[in-house]
């Protein structure tokens, strides 16, 4: 009996995931292409695994919630098919690929209904960290926090007693400028870090309010972590070289920077922890 209901439930859900990829599988190639060619979005390649994961360490509350199709799923279903092809009319790679999310959800919801949703909600919003911020988007964000980065950053250099002149984005050294361009304003770090930070959030032992606080406390972390590694850059060419602000230890700054903003999130989480342990 148990075999029957799943090879109805399979004969159901079959046609619906094919034609779910025939209408998508253009955007999921090119979706493919762009985290393969832009770094800033190379982390979504683990995006699909990372929302699997979530499913999968929810499973014991997934397998108790009863399976109840909802007529809902079919509205929501329409509605991601229509928001892809606007996209598709209006050659919008963003709507094109939010629409999968959508569609995604109306399909949980029809065959499993809106109380699995409701389960599964997180894991499928999570799924949203994969797909590229639309250029125009991107820039409104990326270009302000450049400015702003730079700033910031021309004051913490000077606490080195090190010369600095501020002009925009370009850092004016004694011996050297600085640049302070889209790949070091910090939105490449933020992007990833809280991919990273949603997922822990969402495993993390803790009440709603405090998993949303840990959630975005990867904003201030990015920014804050983007400066310094700003200021260690200036140092080293105005105290080693210029050379050095551009070669190898430019590039190994950046990982040991990213990892020091991991260990500022863990610190969020333990502190955070210490109070949940004291209120008990």
């Amino acid at each position: 009996m148990k075999f029957n209901i799943k090879k109805q439930t399979l004969i159901q859900v079959l046609p619906l995931v094919l034609i779910f990829f025939f209408l998508y599988y253009k955007a999921i190639a090119k979706l493919i292409s762009d985290w393969s060619i832009d770094p800033n979005f190379s982390h979504g390649f683990l995006i699909p695994f990372v929302a699997l994961y979530m499913v999968w360490y929810k499973k014991n509350e997934i397998s108790q919630i009863p399976h109840e199709s909802s007529k809902t799923g079919i509205i929501i279903i329409i509605l991601g098919m229509l928001i892809h092809i606007a996209g598709n009319v209006g050659s919008e790679l963003f709507l094109m690929r939010f629409s999968m999310i959508i569609t995604l959800s109306g399909i949980i919801m029809y065959y499993y209904g809106v109380k699995m949703f409701r389960e599964l909600m997180v894991p499928v919003a999570y799924l949203i960290m994969m797909i590229p911020i639309p250029s125009i988007i991107w820039n409104k964000i990326a270009f302000p926090l450049q400015l702003f980065s730079a700033n910031l950053s021309s004051h913490t250099i000077s606490l080195l007693n090190i010369p600095v002149f501020r002009e925009g984005n370009i850092l004016h050294l004694a011996n050297t400028s600085l640049e302070v361009i889209d790949a070091c304003s910090g939105i490449r770090s933020l992007t990833s870090l809280l991919a990273l930070t949603g997922v822990f959030a969402f495993l993390a032992p803790l009440g709603l309010f405090k998993k949303w606080i840990l959630f975005f406390s990867a904003i201030p972390i990015a920014v804050a972590v983007n400066v310094i590694r700003l200021t260690i850059t200036g140092a080293m060419a105005a105290w080693i070289s210029p050379e050095t602000a551009h070669g190898f230890l430019h590039d190994m700054s950046g990982l040991i920077i990213f990892g020091a903003a991991l260990i500022l999130v863990y610190i969020v989480f333990a502190i955070e922890m210490k109070i949940e342990k004291t209120k008990r």
